[in-house]
């Protein structure tokens, strides 16, 4: 099962994820952010309060409790052509 492993802010509403197959890439959640009008994402829109995010169990979390999956997160960006294989 594919989990994040690390996760930096990567300027505003973006993080580089690394993940346990080894492959990282930058996601950019400007447009989750802008698509969910929730009191979970609407916060989130800070640039600020975006790059506390850090890794629960190998997924991605916020201080406010919202969760994303690590392999959603991976088949997306790996659809999009956002993963390359971090160099050994």
């Amino acid at each position: 099962m594919i989990k994040i492993t690390s996760c930096k802010a990567d300027g505003d509403l973006r993080l580089r994820l690394t993940f346990s197959d080894g492959s990282t890439g930058i996601w950019n959640a400007a447009p989750l952010l802008a698509s969910k009008d929730t009191p979970l994402t609407i916060p989130l829109r800070e640039p600020q309060a975006f790059a506390r995010a850090f890794i629960d169990n190998g997924a991605l979390a916020w201080p406010n409790g919202l969760e994303l999956a690590p392999w959603t997160l991976h088949q997306e960006m790996e659809t999009a052509g956002l993963l390359s294989k971090e160099a050994a």
